[in-house]
């Protein structure tokens, strides 16, 4: 079976703003109605810290996620999930049994530099 998919330009890909940021917090996010963790990532001094709600509670405890690198999109218009204000998308993977695998870069990079 082949995947079809829409293309698009390289200007269209430099339109979405994913960076490297570090879990600063995470905490249960009781409040959402799927299990979920509202993090707090520290995108460097140009972007600051934002806010997350993220389903990533099969595979990642809070404690685990403290200090970890994660590839977010920051130029999403914010999102109101509940009583939170999400400021940003943290990415990752569906396996195959649906639960979702951060993407992480796999060396230190500085906070907010720009996927490529």
């Amino acid at each position: 079976m082949q995947l079809t998919m829409d293309t698009i330009t390289f200007d269209d890909f430099l339109k979405v703003e994913l960076r490297v940021g570090k879990v600063v917090s995470a905490e249960v996010f009781a409040q959402a109605r799927k299990p979920a963790y509202v993090l707090h990532v520290d995108f460097g001094p140009e972007l600051g810290v934002r806010k997350s709600s993220a389903q990533i509670t099969d595979l990642y405890r809070p404690e685990d996620l403290v200090g970890r690198l994660v590839v977010g999109v920051v130029n999403f218009p914010r999102k109101q999930i509940g009583p939170l204000m999400s400021e940003c998308l943290v990415t990752g993977f569906h396996n195959e049994r649906g639960e979702v695998a951060l993407c992480v870069p796999d060396r230190p990079v500085p906070l907010g530099t720009r996927l490529l």
